[in-house]
Protein backbone atom coordinates (compact mmCIF):
# COMPACT_ATOMS: atom_id res chain seq x y z
CA UNK A 1 0.00 0.00 0.00
CA UNK A 2 1.44 3.29 -1.23
CA UNK A 3 1.92 6.78 1.36
CA UNK A 4 1.24 9.82 0.06
CA UNK A 5 4.72 11.72 0.44
CA UNK A 6 5.87 13.56 3.39
CA UNK A 7 5.17 17.32 3.29
CA UNK A 8 8.70 18.08 3.74
CA UNK A 9 9.67 16.08 1.23
CA UNK A 10 8.08 17.75 -0.92
CA UNK A 11 8.86 21.06 -0.34
CA UNK A 12 12.72 20.10 -1.70
CA UNK A 13 14.29 20.39 -4.84
CA UNK A 14 15.45 17.60 -6.99
CA UNK A 15 18.94 18.27 -5.78
CA UNK A 16 17.94 17.76 -1.92
CA UNK A 17 18.31 21.24 -1.06
CA UNK A 18 15.22 22.84 0.79
CA UNK A 19 13.15 25.46 -1.00
CA UNK A 20 11.19 26.66 1.31
CA UNK A 21 9.11 30.04 0.07
CA UNK A 22 9.06 31.89 3.62
CA UNK A 23 12.11 31.88 4.44
CA UNK A 24 15.92 32.11 4.07
CA UNK A 25 18.07 29.91 2.48
CA UNK A 26 17.28 26.99 4.68
CA UNK A 27 13.63 27.63 4.84
CA UNK A 28 13.65 29.43 8.69
CA UNK A 29 12.36 32.99 9.01
CA UNK A 30 14.94 35.62 8.83
CA UNK A 31 14.79 39.39 9.75
CA UNK A 32 12.66 40.62 12.71
CA UNK A 33 9.78 37.99 12.54
CA UNK A 34 12.21 35.52 14.27
CA UNK A 35 11.44 35.09 17.66
CA UNK A 36 13.35 34.66 21.07
CA UNK A 37 11.72 31.62 21.71
CA UNK A 38 12.43 30.18 18.30
CA UNK A 39 16.06 30.55 19.19
CA UNK A 40 15.74 28.88 22.16
CA UNK A 41 13.72 26.00 20.90
CA UNK A 42 16.81 25.47 17.99
CA UNK A 43 19.40 25.42 21.07
CA UNK A 44 17.55 22.68 23.02
CA UNK A 45 19.38 19.60 23.27
CA UNK A 46 18.22 17.23 20.20
CA UNK A 47 18.83 14.41 21.24
CA UNK A 48 16.63 11.81 23.41
CA UNK A 49 18.71 11.73 26.59
CA UNK A 50 19.27 15.34 26.15
CA UNK A 51 15.62 16.45 26.38
CA UNK A 52 15.10 13.86 29.18
CA UNK A 53 18.09 15.08 31.00
CA UNK A 54 16.80 19.05 30.40
CA UNK A 55 13.16 17.61 31.82
CA UNK A 56 14.41 16.09 34.83
CA UNK A 57 16.66 19.07 35.93
CA UNK A 58 13.73 20.96 35.41
CA UNK A 59 11.03 19.29 37.49
CA UNK A 60 13.27 18.79 40.15
CA UNK A 61 14.53 22.20 40.49
CA UNK A 62 10.83 22.92 40.80
CA UNK A 63 10.39 20.00 43.39
CA UNK A 64 12.89 21.58 45.44
CA UNK A 65 11.17 25.40 45.00
CA UNK A 66 8.22 23.65 46.52
CA UNK A 67 9.97 22.38 49.06
CA UNK A 68 11.31 25.63 49.92
CA UNK A 69 8.17 27.59 50.07
CA UNK A 70 6.19 25.03 51.36
CA UNK A 71 8.06 24.90 54.41
CA UNK A 72 7.46 28.81 54.45
CA UNK A 73 11.45 28.68 53.78
CA UNK A 74 11.93 25.77 55.61
CA UNK A 75 10.95 27.28 58.76
CA UNK A 76 8.07 24.20 59.11
CA UNK A 77 10.62 21.41 57.40
CA UNK A 78 12.16 18.54 60.31
CA UNK A 79 16.03 18.07 58.82
CA UNK A 80 15.60 14.51 60.29
CA UNK A 81 13.49 13.75 57.76
CA UNK A 82 15.96 15.29 55.08
CA UNK A 83 17.05 11.94 53.18
CA UNK A 84 13.59 11.38 52.66
CA UNK A 85 13.19 14.48 50.74
CA UNK A 86 16.55 13.72 49.22
CA UNK A 87 14.92 11.05 47.96
CA UNK A 88 12.07 12.35 46.35
CA UNK A 89 13.79 15.05 44.35
CA UNK A 90 15.71 12.22 42.75
CA UNK A 91 12.05 10.18 42.27
CA UNK A 92 11.13 13.57 40.39
CA UNK A 93 14.48 13.23 37.93
CA UNK A 94 14.12 9.46 37.13
CA UNK A 95 10.13 10.08 36.84
CA UNK A 96 10.73 13.09 34.39
CA UNK A 97 13.73 11.58 32.57
CA UNK A 98 12.39 8.22 32.34
CA UNK A 99 9.03 9.78 30.81
CA UNK A 100 10.34 11.87 28.53
CA UNK A 101 12.49 9.32 26.93
CA UNK A 102 9.12 6.63 26.92
CA UNK A 103 7.12 9.45 25.15
CA UNK A 104 10.04 9.87 22.57
CA UNK A 105 9.62 6.51 20.95
CA UNK A 106 6.72 6.40 18.11
CA UNK A 107 4.27 4.06 19.78
CA UNK A 108 4.17 5.70 23.11
CA UNK A 109 4.52 9.32 21.14
CA UNK A 110 1.20 8.57 19.29
CA UNK A 111 -0.67 7.04 22.67
CA UNK A 112 0.79 10.07 24.48
CA UNK A 113 -0.22 12.53 22.14
CA UNK A 114 -4.29 10.91 20.86
CA UNK A 115 -4.62 9.64 24.48
CA UNK A 116 -4.11 13.49 25.48
CA UNK A 117 -5.71 14.96 23.26
CA UNK A 118 -9.00 12.69 24.30
CA UNK A 119 -8.61 13.76 27.49
CA UNK A 120 -8.62 17.65 26.91
CA UNK A 121 -11.34 17.60 24.31
CA UNK A 122 -14.39 19.57 24.15
CA UNK A 123 -16.11 17.56 21.60
CA UNK A 124 -15.57 14.37 23.73
CA UNK A 125 -16.63 15.80 26.57
CA UNK A 126 -19.98 17.19 25.33
CA UNK A 127 -20.70 13.64 23.87
CA UNK A 128 -20.22 11.82 27.06
CA UNK A 129 -19.68 14.03 29.80
CA UNK A 130 -19.40 11.18 32.13
CA UNK A 131 -17.17 9.06 30.21
CA UNK A 132 -13.53 10.24 31.56
CA UNK A 133 -14.69 10.42 35.71
CA UNK A 134 -16.25 6.89 35.33
CA UNK A 135 -12.97 5.38 33.48
CA UNK A 136 -10.66 7.37 36.01
CA UNK A 137 -12.44 5.56 38.73
CA UNK A 138 -12.61 2.12 36.77
CA UNK A 139 -9.62 2.30 35.31
CA UNK A 140 -7.49 4.04 37.93
CA UNK A 141 -8.86 3.78 41.11
CA UNK A 142 -10.56 -0.12 40.71
CA UNK A 143 -8.53 -1.47 38.30
CA UNK A 144 -11.33 -3.67 36.52
CA UNK A 145 -9.50 -4.98 33.74
CA UNK A 146 -7.56 -7.16 36.47
CA UNK A 147 -10.98 -8.64 37.48
CA UNK A 148 -11.28 -9.78 34.36
CA UNK A 149 -7.83 -12.03 34.86
CA UNK A 150 -7.70 -13.01 38.13
CA UNK A 151 -10.15 -12.20 41.43
CA UNK A 152 -7.22 -13.01 43.80
CA UNK A 153 -4.88 -11.02 42.00
CA UNK A 154 -7.63 -8.20 41.37
CA UNK A 155 -8.10 -8.33 45.02
CA UNK A 156 -4.29 -7.77 46.26
CA UNK A 157 -3.43 -5.40 43.98
CA UNK A 158 -6.35 -2.78 45.47
CA UNK A 159 -4.58 -3.55 48.96
CA UNK A 160 -0.69 -2.27 47.45
CA UNK A 161 -2.73 0.01 45.82
CA UNK A 162 -4.79 2.15 48.09
CA UNK A 163 -2.25 1.34 50.39
CA UNK A 164 0.57 3.15 48.89
CA UNK A 165 -1.79 5.87 48.33
CA UNK A 166 -2.46 6.37 51.74
CA UNK A 167 1.60 6.11 52.74
CA UNK A 168 2.40 8.78 49.84
CA UNK A 169 -0.28 10.86 50.90
CA UNK A 170 1.04 11.38 54.06
CA UNK A 171 4.70 10.92 53.39
CA UNK A 172 5.30 13.41 50.81
CA UNK A 173 4.06 16.56 52.53
CA UNK A 174 5.18 15.56 55.84
CA UNK A 175 8.97 14.97 54.24
CA UNK A 176 8.43 18.61 52.80
CA UNK A 177 7.67 20.11 55.43
CA UNK A 178 3.85 20.85 53.78
CA UNK A 179 2.10 19.16 56.17
CA UNK A 180 2.98 19.74 60.75
CA UNK A 181 1.66 19.16 63.66
CA UNK A 182 1.63 21.06 66.84
CA UNK A 183 0.84 20.59 70.36
CA UNK A 184 0.13 23.83 72.52
CA UNK A 185 1.14 21.84 76.11
CA UNK A 186 4.00 20.89 73.87
CA UNK A 187 3.38 16.97 75.11
CA UNK A 188 -0.46 16.67 73.36
CA UNK A 189 -3.08 15.36 73.79
CA UNK A 190 -4.43 18.11 72.05
CA UNK A 191 -2.77 19.27 68.61
CA UNK A 192 -3.30 20.98 65.54
CA UNK A 193 -2.23 19.78 61.91
CA UNK A 194 -1.43 22.88 59.83
CA UNK A 195 -1.05 23.04 55.85
CA UNK A 196 1.73 25.53 54.68
CA UNK A 197 1.30 27.02 58.19
CA UNK A 198 -2.42 27.22 57.72
CA UNK A 199 -4.83 25.37 60.66
CA UNK A 200 -6.94 22.87 58.60
CA UNK A 201 -8.40 20.77 61.81
CA UNK A 202 -7.81 20.59 65.84
CA UNK A 203 -8.08 16.75 67.20
CA UNK A 204 -7.31 15.00 70.68
CA UNK A 205 -4.63 12.18 70.35
CA UNK A 206 -6.62 9.92 72.42
CA UNK A 207 -9.55 9.63 70.51
CA UNK A 208 -10.54 7.86 67.46
CA UNK A 209 -9.54 10.53 64.72
CA UNK A 210 -6.59 11.41 66.65
CA UNK A 211 -5.58 7.32 66.51
CA UNK A 212 -6.20 7.57 62.58
CA UNK A 213 -4.21 10.55 62.30
CA UNK A 214 -1.05 9.31 64.47
CA UNK A 215 -1.20 5.59 62.65
CA UNK A 216 -1.94 6.17 59.21
CA UNK A 217 1.12 4.60 58.28
CA UNK A 218 0.38 1.57 59.88
CA UNK A 219 -2.80 1.21 57.97
CA UNK A 220 -1.13 1.80 55.10
CA UNK A 221 1.35 -0.83 56.15
CA UNK A 222 -1.30 -3.33 56.91
CA UNK A 223 -2.79 -3.43 53.53
CA UNK A 224 0.43 -3.65 51.65
CA UNK A 225 1.69 -6.65 53.43
CA UNK A 226 -1.34 -8.85 52.50
CA UNK A 227 -1.23 -7.30 48.79
CA UNK A 228 2.71 -8.02 47.90
CA UNK A 229 2.58 -10.89 50.18
CA UNK A 230 0.16 -12.60 47.85
CA UNK A 231 2.26 -11.96 44.64
CA UNK A 232 5.37 -12.68 46.52
CA UNK A 233 3.51 -16.31 47.15
CA UNK A 234 2.48 -16.17 43.54
CA UNK A 235 5.90 -15.50 42.10
CA UNK A 236 7.35 -18.61 43.83
CA UNK A 237 4.33 -20.97 42.90
CA UNK A 238 2.97 -20.31 39.64
CA UNK A 239 4.84 -21.83 36.59
CA UNK A 240 3.47 -18.84 33.96
CA UNK A 241 4.66 -16.46 36.75
CA UNK A 242 8.16 -18.31 37.26
CA UNK A 243 8.93 -18.65 33.60
CA UNK A 244 9.19 -14.75 32.38
CA UNK A 245 10.18 -13.57 36.01
CA UNK A 246 13.19 -11.50 36.80
CA UNK A 247 14.55 -10.88 40.43
CA UNK A 248 15.46 -7.00 40.18
CA UNK A 249 12.19 -6.00 38.03
CA UNK A 250 9.80 -8.56 39.45
CA UNK A 251 11.16 -9.56 42.96
CA UNK A 252 12.74 -6.19 44.45
CA UNK A 253 9.59 -4.44 44.22
CA UNK A 254 7.79 -7.28 46.33
CA UNK A 255 10.00 -7.29 48.71
CA UNK A 256 10.87 -3.73 49.21
CA UNK A 257 7.34 -2.74 50.05
CA UNK A 258 7.22 -5.59 52.25
CA UNK A 259 10.22 -4.29 54.21
CA UNK A 260 9.22 -0.98 54.30
CA UNK A 261 5.80 -1.98 56.01
CA UNK A 262 7.39 -4.44 57.78
CA UNK A 263 9.73 -1.86 59.47
CA UNK A 264 7.13 0.59 59.79
CA UNK A 265 4.84 -1.40 61.74
CA UNK A 266 8.22 -2.45 64.00
CA UNK A 267 8.60 1.28 64.70
CA UNK A 268 5.33 1.56 66.12
CA UNK A 269 5.43 -1.97 68.16
CA UNK A 270 9.02 -0.43 69.58
CA UNK A 271 7.84 2.86 70.89
CA UNK A 272 4.42 1.32 72.17
CA UNK A 273 5.53 -1.81 73.71
CA UNK A 274 9.46 -1.96 73.81
CA UNK A 275 9.63 1.95 75.36
CA UNK A 276 11.85 2.74 72.28
CA UNK A 277 13.80 -0.40 72.56
CA UNK A 278 15.69 -1.07 68.80
CA UNK A 279 13.79 2.02 67.46
CA UNK A 280 17.14 3.54 66.05
CA UNK A 281 18.06 0.90 64.09
CA UNK A 282 14.47 0.39 63.17
CA UNK A 283 14.20 4.01 61.97
CA UNK A 284 17.74 3.68 60.09
CA UNK A 285 16.86 0.35 58.19
CA UNK A 286 13.07 1.79 57.13
CA UNK A 287 14.79 5.45 56.13
CA UNK A 288 17.11 3.04 53.96
CA UNK A 289 14.51 0.91 52.33
CA UNK A 290 11.94 3.73 51.81
CA UNK A 291 14.95 6.06 49.93
CA UNK A 292 16.10 3.05 47.86
CA UNK A 293 12.66 2.25 46.66
CA UNK A 294 12.02 6.14 45.81
CA UNK A 295 14.86 6.21 43.32
CA UNK A 296 14.22 2.65 42.09
CA UNK A 297 10.53 3.70 41.12
CA UNK A 298 11.41 5.89 38.08
CA UNK A 299 13.51 2.17 36.90
CA UNK A 300 11.49 -0.27 37.99
CA UNK A 301 8.85 -2.03 37.76
CA UNK A 302 6.65 0.97 39.77
CA UNK A 303 7.30 3.13 36.77
CA UNK A 304 3.99 1.80 35.52
CA UNK A 305 2.11 3.93 38.13
CA UNK A 306 3.22 6.72 36.02
CA UNK A 307 2.11 5.52 32.85
CA UNK A 308 -1.48 4.56 33.40
CA UNK A 309 -3.00 7.85 33.10
CA UNK A 310 -1.95 8.37 29.94
CA UNK A 311 -3.35 4.64 29.02
CA UNK A 312 -6.74 6.34 30.22
CA UNK A 313 -6.19 8.54 27.75
CA UNK A 314 -6.04 5.62 25.35
CA UNK A 315 -9.21 4.06 26.30
CA UNK A 316 -11.12 7.17 26.21
CA UNK A 317 -9.97 7.21 22.78
CA UNK A 318 -11.33 4.23 21.63
CA UNK A 319 -14.07 4.67 23.94
CA UNK A 320 -15.24 7.75 21.91
CA UNK A 321 -14.47 5.99 18.35
CA UNK A 322 -16.71 3.28 19.73
CA UNK A 323 -19.79 5.78 20.39
CA UNK A 324 -19.42 7.76 16.58
CA UNK A 325 -19.55 3.82 15.26
CA UNK A 326 -15.79 4.07 13.97
CA UNK A 327 -16.29 0.74 14.34
CA UNK A 328 -13.74 -1.24 11.73
CA UNK A 329 -14.13 -4.72 10.39
CA UNK A 330 -11.82 -7.41 9.62
CA UNK A 331 -11.10 -7.30 5.54
CA UNK A 332 -11.20 -11.04 5.16
CA UNK A 333 -14.00 -11.91 7.47
CA UNK A 334 -16.09 -8.69 8.21
CA UNK A 335 -15.97 -9.50 11.99
CA UNK A 336 -15.14 -6.43 14.08
CA UNK A 337 -11.95 -5.65 15.43
CA UNK A 338 -11.50 -2.09 17.19
CA UNK A 339 -12.29 1.77 16.04
CA UNK A 340 -11.80 2.90 13.17
CA UNK A 341 -9.25 5.63 14.66
CA UNK A 342 -7.47 3.34 16.63
CA UNK A 343 -6.82 0.76 14.02
CA UNK A 344 -5.01 4.11 11.95
CA UNK A 345 -3.02 4.49 14.93
CA UNK A 346 -1.64 1.53 15.17
CA UNK A 347 -0.78 1.43 11.55
CA UNK A 348 0.89 4.99 11.78
CA UNK A 349 2.97 3.50 14.82
CA UNK A 350 3.89 0.74 12.18
CA UNK A 351 4.78 2.79 9.54
CA UNK A 352 6.83 5.13 12.68
CA UNK A 353 8.79 1.80 13.38
CA UNK A 354 9.79 0.75 9.61
CA UNK A 355 8.26 -2.13 10.23
CA UNK A 356 6.70 -2.49 7.00
CA UNK A 357 3.72 -4.77 7.74
CA UNK A 358 0.96 -2.03 8.60
CA UNK A 359 -1.45 -3.58 6.51
CA UNK A 360 -1.56 -6.59 8.93
CA UNK A 361 -3.40 -4.14 11.25
CA UNK A 362 -6.75 -4.32 9.22
CA UNK A 363 -7.25 -8.35 9.64
CA UNK A 364 -8.76 -9.92 12.87
CA UNK A 365 -6.33 -12.26 14.94
CA UNK A 366 -7.69 -15.42 13.22
CA UNK A 367 -7.43 -14.15 9.53
CA UNK A 368 -3.64 -13.32 9.81
CA UNK A 369 -3.04 -16.39 11.38
CA UNK A 370 -5.18 -17.87 8.23
CA UNK A 371 -2.88 -15.75 5.72
CA UNK A 372 0.34 -16.61 7.49
CA UNK A 373 -0.75 -20.43 7.11
CA UNK A 374 -1.81 -20.23 3.65
CA UNK A 375 1.08 -17.78 2.57
CA UNK A 376 3.25 -20.78 3.97
CA UNK A 377 1.61 -23.82 2.15
CA UNK A 378 1.76 -21.81 -1.09
CA UNK A 379 5.63 -20.15 -0.48
CA UNK A 380 7.61 -22.90 1.56
CA UNK A 381 5.33 -25.98 2.58
CA UNK A 382 4.53 -26.93 -1.49
CA UNK A 383 8.09 -27.49 -2.96
CA UNK A 384 9.77 -28.18 0.35
CA UNK A 385 11.04 -32.30 0.09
Amino acid sequence: MTEPPEPAAAEQSESGTPTGTSGGAAGRPTGPGSSVAARAARNLPRSVSGRATLAGAVVSGLLILAIVLGSRLLHDFDSALLPYAVATVFLAFGVAYRYTAWVSAPGARRLFRNGWRSLFSSENFRKAPTALPKMIATYLGFQKFLGARSHARWAAHQLIFWGCILAALITFPLTWGWFTFTSGSGSGPGYEMRMWGIKIIGFDSLNFLGWLMFHGLDIAAVLVIPGAGYFLWRRMKDRGAITGQRFAYDMVPLLALIIISVTGLLLTFSSIFLHGGGYEFLAILHMVSVVFTLIYIPFGKFFHIVQRPAAVGMQLFKYTGRQDDKVFACRRCGEAIDTGPYVENLRGTMRDLELGFDAWAEYCPRCKRVLRGSAYLTQVKKGFK
